[in-house]
């Protein structure tokens, strides 16, 4: 299997300033960790190991295979988005034959095993050899092809099986695959209800299939064959023969033991959760109380918080990509962050090798890692074959858990547990942990922004969490020592004695989505955005790619940034940047959402809208205080001045309210003292001319913005 890691240590060779050099020494000076490189006529250059691993003159020499930038095959988004239907459902079948020969299980894992896996011919036991002959036996092809597709998926996933060259051939079956999975999908309904009979559930199977697909699309069995079609699928799922209590039972329970896993070292075992915030948050463009979802990733091994992203209502699987890219590449640490919240650039902890006086930067929220096995449930999000086939390219094993078995991820779910007892439940707008400990009506405290919010809990993670001790972070050879977080890193990395960084900081945009476009005279437009720049191929040419747009050409868009796209030339393999042609306007990242909501307020305002008029708008929304009329306005300011007077006098809260982006965003900043006081007027009603008037004396910016209203 390939790695997206490389090891850096003595014997370890570089490209520096277009010449090979190898590490022949590595120590820790007074002005920080450096390593002493030799070049091919045997001249010694000492050099810092931060300008080694992150300086643009510097590239690794990997000494096993792994994926690249400049490899020739395709992204697996590009070679699974040129796929129809049939040939989807076709690699994807091939794919569970070619787990089947591997592992002896169409899923890959005994765990969530179908019903007689494994088949006696394809026992873990038996030769892999004898496993090919009868795989090629059983669906008529040669035992070379069954290696092929076994190499193929080794090296690239599901996207290694995709066909070549030419359509897919249609595969012929007595009972169509849609009819089946409607039936399914019934039987399922059925089980926390009363027993139903087979000539029910063949009825409303018949009537779904027409009203989903239409009268005649989808051949219907006959009565004999759907029968035997229920007899069948009883097998997988019991509906019929066991009592309901028995089938409920049978439905609910995992699929054997699972075991435990015990990581060794950072980076071995990544866990990866989302979880609904048992705190309300503001919309920054509706003014509106919403809820949130948080998605982290954690490192198994130091329980250290690798990636933070919160999500208005609903986690996307772009949001989990976002999580396990800042594994790669972390976010930096705030300004202001205590010293102890903060990890050094290159990842290596000060007490490990950096002597403490000689760091310098600004650096990281949390440590660097390049995971070797993600560890998530069966949500969408985190099964999706664009993650799964970008972890086997990347050589990230994927390790489900049980269904609905939370203690599989049980170092996740404590973390919640503790942030929400340690952090949400002193923040207005918390909600409690189910409807029978909420209050009347918590929605009323909620004025934490959604980013506001984010940042209160990636700096709490960093400053409180990854410094507390755990009563599960132990050493076997000390028992009664507890540590923190921070404290396992640093023990993991003593023990493991290196570090691993991503080969190819260009790999980061496999994780982007794919657009298939084509290419015009004024450059490729996606979602009524027209973008340009240096290496986008000329309108005439000619596509290599079998997209589903005719001569289209993958392009890799990021929802969270649409002002720019990124472009792979198939020719040098090279990644360009290409613009938003209403990007200067915009001047900060702008997100698809967005721009739908600034179209739409431009739209209802004129009568012939543009992009660049309603990025403008937007912004004008944003700088006025949030909102459009003069209550919106005051509204916000009044709720300026309730987080000015809120004192949180317990314990914890005194922890929570000390984090500088908790005092920032209660308006109690050092830098803010004017905010720091509430204001003594009474306020009557929203037409109240004392409101106004204090409203316009509160700065020259908010005197103007009322002027022009």
């Amino acid at each position: 299997m390939s790695r997206a890691g490389a090891r850096v240590g003595v014997g370890t060779r570089f490209r520096y300033d277009g010449e090979t050099v190898e590490v022949v020494e590595m120590a820790a000076t007074t002005v920080g960790n450096e390593v002493v490189l030799k070049d091919g006529r045997g001249r010694l250059l000492r050099l810092s190991l931060r300008e080694l691993l992150f300086s643009d003159r510097v590239a690794i020499v990997p000494d096993g295979p792994g994926p690249s930038a400049g490899d020739v095959e395709e992204i697996a988004s590009v070679v699974l988005g040129q796929l129809d239907e049939a040939e989807r459902r076709k690699v994807f079948e091939r794919a569970e034959h070619v787990r089947e020969v591997l592992t002896g299980y169409r899923s890959g894992t005994a765990e969530i095993a179908r019903v007689g896996e494994p088949r006696p011919e394809y026992a873990p036991t038996l030769p892999l050899e004898a496993r090919h002959e009868a795989k090629a036996a059983e669906l008529g092809v040669t035992s070379r092809s069954v290696r092929r597709w076994v190499a193929d998926f080794r090296e690239h996933g599901e996207a290694g099986l995709a066909p070549k060259k030419g359509p897919a051939r249609k595969s012929q079956v007595g009972v169509d695959d849609r009819w089946v999975e409607t039936a399914v999908e019934v039987m399922v309904e059925h089980t926390d209800q009363s027993r139903p009979s087979r000539t029910m559930v063949i009825d409303r199977t018949r009537a779904r299939v027409i009203a989903r697909f239409g009268e005649g699309v989808v051949p219907q069995p006959s009565r004999a064959t759907a029968f035997r079609l229920l007899e069948e699928l009883e097998r997988r799922h019991p509906l019929f023969r066991l009592s309901t209590k028995r089938n409920r039972d049978i439905a609910g329970r995992p699929e054997g033991p699972y075991g435990k896993l015990r990581p060794t070292r950072p980076g071995e075992y990544l866990l990866m959760d989302s979880t609904r915030l048992d705190v309300f948050a503001f919309d920054p463009l509706t003014l509106k109380w919403l809820q949130a979802e948080l998605s982290v990733g954690m490192d198994w091994y130091s329980r250290c918080i690798t990636g933070i992203r919160l999500t208005p209502v609903s986690t996307k699987a772009v949001d989990v990509s976002a999580v396990l890219f800042q594994s790669f590449r972390p976010r930096p640490a705030g300004r202001d962050w205590p010293r102890h919240a903060v990890w050094p650039e290159h990842g290596i902890p000060r007490t490990v090798l950096v002597d403490v006086e000689g760091v310098t930067g600004p650096g990281l929220a949390s440590p660097p890692l390049v995971p070797e096995t993600l560890v998530v449930d069966h949500g969408k999000v985190y099964v999706s074959e664009h993650l799964t086939s970008v972890c086997r390219r990347m050589g990230i094993s994927i390790q489900p858990a049980r269904l609905r078995t939370g203690r599989d991820k049980g170092p996740v779910e404590r973390y919640f547990r503790t942030l929400r007892e340690g952090l949400l439940q002193v923040l207005p707008g918390y909600k409690g942990s189910d409807i029978h400990s909420r209050g009347e009506s918590p929605e009323d405290d909620a004025f934490f922004f959604l980013d506001e919010l984010e940042a209160i809990i990636r700096e709490w993670t960093a400053a409180v969490y990854h410094c507390r001790p755990h009563s599960s972070l132990v050493d076997p050879g000390l028992p009664g020592l507890r540590m923190s977080p921070a404290k396992m890193f640093e023990h993991g990395m003593a023990r493991a004695g290196y570090i691993e960084v991503p080969r190819d900081r260009d790999l980061a945009f496999e994780f982007l989505q794919t657009k298939w476009r084509t290419v015009q005279h004024y450059g490729v437009e996606i979602g009524r955005r027209r973008y340009s720049g240096p290496g986008l191929p000329e309108p005439g040419v000619r596509s290599p790619y079998d997209s589903p747009v005719k001569n289209g050409w993958p392009f890799q868009v990021d929802p969270d940034d649409i002002t720019r796209i990124y472009f792979r030339d198939p020719a040098n393999r090279a990644w360009h940047t290409l613009l938003w042609e209403h990007a200067p306007s915009a001047e900060m990242p702008l997100s698809e959402d967005a721009l739908t909501f600034a179209r739409q307020l431009a739209a209802s305002k004129y009568r012939f809208p543009d992009d660049r008029l309603a990025v403008a708008d937007l912004l004008e929304r944003w700088n006025l205080g949030l909102g459009t009329t003069i209550a919106e306005r005051r509204m916000a300011l009044r709720l300026s001045r309730e987080q000015a007077a809120i004192e949180l006098p317990e314990s914890e809260a005194e922890t929570v309210v000390s984090l500088p982006s908790v005092r920032k965003a209660l308006g109690q900043d050092e830098q803010t003292p004017e905010l720091r006081e509430p204001d003594g007027v009474t306020e009557t009603g929203d037409d109240d001319e004392a409101d106004l008037e204090d409203l316009a004396e509160e700065d020259d910016f908010y005197a103007d913005a009322l002027e022009d209203v």
